[in-house]
């Protein structure tokens, strides 16, 4: 059974970072593009960035250039560094894992990013 469990969120001032991560279990990580999404409230979920096992990535038009999304193969885990956080990106982000066979789809639980002065 895959499991996704995200950590990393937290409060922010604008203009300030965070480094979200995505620990995958019970999946063949090479088999499964991995990616970000947010839900911020009142608005649906988006795609942040998303991340094949070939290399690809690819970003949202709201978030490019001010975010990298990255996974390590032998952690099993992906990484969404953000910077430059603006009160627009508070949102609870959520890993999300598809598979390449049959686009099967995976969620975490979420995580809360708060970005406020």
């Amino acid at each position: 059974q895959v499991q996704l469990v995200e950590s990393g969120g937290g409060l922010v001032q604008p203009g300030g970072s965070l480094r979200l991560s995505c620990a995958a279990s019970g999946i063949i990580f090479s088999l499964y593009t991995m990616a970000w999404y947010r839900q911020a409230p009142g608005k649906e979920r988006e795609l942040v960035a998303a991340a094949s096992n070939g290399g690809g990535t690819k970003y949202a038009d709201s978030v490019n250039g001010r975010v990298s999304i990255s996974r390590d193969s032998v952690k099993k885990m992906v990484f969404l560094e953000m910077n430059n956080l603006q009160p627009e990106d508070t949102a609870v982000y959520y890993c999300n894992a598809r598979a390449i066979r049959d686009g099967s789809l995976s969620w975490g639980q979420g995580t809360q990013v708060t970005v406020s002065s």
